[in-house]
């Protein structure tokens, strides 16, 4: 998936339908010159409306719509007809796409199933018709309700990746070239931090034509959960991975102390990703011979199962795949 392709934040003015007005309407027809108030009520006007696609994975569609309007509803009319029902607009998005209320950033919905639906523009209801206020004292009423107007309110919708396992670290750390090596991905490779801005997503083929999903989230610094960088836009694709691949490179000043900062901005910005099983990957180890890989495990954190792993030298690769297969379908997650 191209960086220039995926598209995980749009906002867009929302401005559902009017209600249409009551109809204030008298009965006539020949012999009947009293007939009563028959005026009709007017339809709803459209609601916007989002719905879950397994078909679309970017809001890349909505990127350049910034205006959705959705239809009015009709007038009443007379013999107590109501008035045609407004047009319901939909937005079809990715599983996992989140809205929000722009002035309070209220989380309004969460699409998390193929065909799971909300309203997050109401379309104004429609007016009563005259007959409705009709009473023993007042049969003959020459006023109906006018519609109730739409409202227009600007929404952001933000999408978290799904994937099974998602590759957590620092700027550098060799995540995109993991997923290059073991999928089919072509994420934007540099010796520079913050090549990736935007997640990759790739299939990793497993033994016996099995496969697992891999996401390569831009990389975390440290303050990222208060939003430094652009912290809460990455942090959050991380909450939709089953299992999270911690990387930490071989050549790290303090391997320990990295893996902890990563686990605390994961921590501070959602608490409850730290139940989520966590493996950890030594990169780059191409650079390193077995007297210093020795040496280092014993400065490894503990409770976290490691790889030494080199994605350019091919390095314990098939071992890591089985470490993450195992974490994934293991039934105690």
């Amino acid at each position: 998936m191209s960086n220039s392709n995926f598209v995980d934040y749009v906002k867009i003015c929302c401005r559902s339908g009017d209600g249409g007005a009551g109809s204030r309407h008298m009965h006539r027809e020949k012999f009947v010159p009293r007939g009563g108030p028959d005026g009709g009520n007017g339809g709803r006007g459209g609601h916007i409306i989002l719905r879950g696609n397994q078909n679309i994975w970017t809001l890349l569609h909505l990127k350049f719509r910034k205006h959705v309007i959705a239809e009015p509803g009709e007038g009443g009319s007379s013999s107590h007809k109501s008035g045609k029902q407004g047009s319901d607009e939909y937005l079809e998005v990715p599983i996992g796409t989140i809205a929000r209320d722009v002035e309070t950033g209220e989380v309004l919905c969460e699409i998390n199933e193929v065909g799971q639906e909300f309203i997050i523009a109401k379309g104004g209801r429609g007016g009563l018709g005259n007959h409705n206020f009709k009473t023993a004292v007042n049969q003959a009423p020459d006023y109906a309700q006018p519609g109730e107007e739409g409202v227009e309110e600007w929404k952001i919708l933000e999408l978290k990746v799904l994937a099974d396992v998602g590759l957590v670290g620092f700027p550098n750390a060799g995540k995109s070239t993991l997923l290059s090596v073991v999928s089919a991905a072509k994420p934007e490779i540099a010796d520079y931090p913050f090549t990736t801005l935007v997640p990759n997503l790739g299939m990793v083929r497993y033994r016996n034509d099995r496969s697992f999903v891999m996401a390569d989230i831009p990389g975390i610094i440290e303050g990222a959960s208060e939003g430094k960088g652009l912290g809460h836009r990455f942090l959050r694709h991380i909450e939709r991975n089953a299992t999270l691949l911690f990387m930490v490179p071989c050549d790290s000043d303090d391997i320990k102390a990295e893996y902890k900062i990563l686990l605390n901005e994961l921590k501070k910005f959602n608490a409850e990703l730290l139940d989520k099983p966590r493996i950890l990957a030594i990169t780059k180890c191409d650079m390193i011979d077995d007297v210093m890989e020795k040496q280092m495990k014993k400065l490894l954190p503990r409770g976290i199962k490691h790889v030494f792993i080199s994605a350019v030298g091919q390095k314990n690769i098939d071992e890591l795949k089985d470490v993450i297969w195992d974490s994934i379908n293991s039934k105690t997650n």
